[in-house]
């Protein structure tokens, strides 16, 4: 037996931010509830007051899966006080109490951030969605349209470039079936990236084709939960440089050097904070 709906109970977590911050792209706003896929599973869920509801289409014996990937165990205050005690800092909390990191899947992060190269949230959705109708499982939704679960490893690799070209990926085509190609090859040890340290991990992945150490570190953080990861893209260069170094040019080392050492342990928590304030109240250009 199992059940169709749960309610979970949580204290400071929201998830509107959480699921529109740049760190997911399966996720779909629908009024007051979000739709989208985990695994091969289709959710809504629902802010309710100091609770989120889950609805899934059949019933689930089990609800970890869940709660592992909205974090839900994260003591939030923990995380906030560790993180410097900078104006930067206060501001971008203070802007978004609530904002967490999710869990993911590593084959469908590691995808999602090779199709992110030079693309904006709202367009890495549309070729996720593209991709998953085309070379995705069908699965159960209570939505009103059929839903896909993301393409595996196996759909992508065997996709010729002009197929992946049609949903939209441009030059991201050769990257993703390349990577997806080197992993089935065993260019890589996929299996034991779990088990790696950040530095190891890092350096496993960016030996796959398209990957920089700004998409392998988004992998390592929000999917293997490396959380001293700091990933730097071009939305985090420009706000590290207006908010703390504004009346200077850093160098790119500089730069590196400060991420990694000035954030402290949950420094991937604080990236976040920064980059969805940066994006949607600072309007960086």
């Amino acid at each position: 037996m199992g059940e169709l709906s749960k309610t979970f109970p949580v204290r400071n977590y929201d998830l509107d931010a959480t699921l529109a911050s740049g760190q997911a792209f399966c996720w779909q706003s629908l009024g007051q509830a979000w739709e989208g896929v985990i695994g091969k599973r289709w959710v809504r869920l629902r802010m309710a007051k100091g609770s989120i509801a889950a609805e899934v289409a059949y019933p689930v014996p089990d609800w970890a899966w869940l709660e592992d990937y909205l974090q839900l165990h994260i003591d939030l205050g923990q995380v906030l006080a560790t993180f410097p005690d900078d104006e930067p800092m206060r501001n971008a909390v203070a802007a978004l109490p609530g904002l967490r990191l999710l869990r993911q899947d590593y084959w469908e992060c590691l995808a999602s951030f090779i199709l992110s190269a030079t693309k904006q949230i709202v367009q890495i959705r549309q070729m996720v969605a593209l991709l998953s109708e085309r070379f995705g499982e069908p699965i159960e939704s209570g939505g009103n349209k059929p839903t896909f679960a993301f393409p595996s490893i196996e759909a992508i690799a065997a996709c010729s470039e002009a197929e992946l070209r049609e949903c939209k990926l441009g030059f991201r085509a050769p990257n993703l079936r390349g990577a997806a190609r080197d992993i089935l090859d065993e260019k890589i040890e996929w299996q034991r990236l779990p088990t790696m340290t950040s530095s190891e991990a890092r350096a496993e992945l960016m030996k796959l084709r398209g990957v920089g150490q700004k998409i392998a570190d988004c992998v390592l953080l929000y999917a293997g939960g490396h959380q001293d990861v700091f990933p730097v893209d071009v939305w985090i260069d420009r706000a590290l440089k207006r908010l703390y170094f504004p009346k200077r040019r850093p160098s790119a080392r500089r730069l590196r050097k400060f991420a990694d050492t000035h954030f402290g342990p949950y420094a991937g928590y604080a990236q976040q904070y920064l980059f969805h304030h940066a994006r949607v109240h600072l309007k960086l250009k």
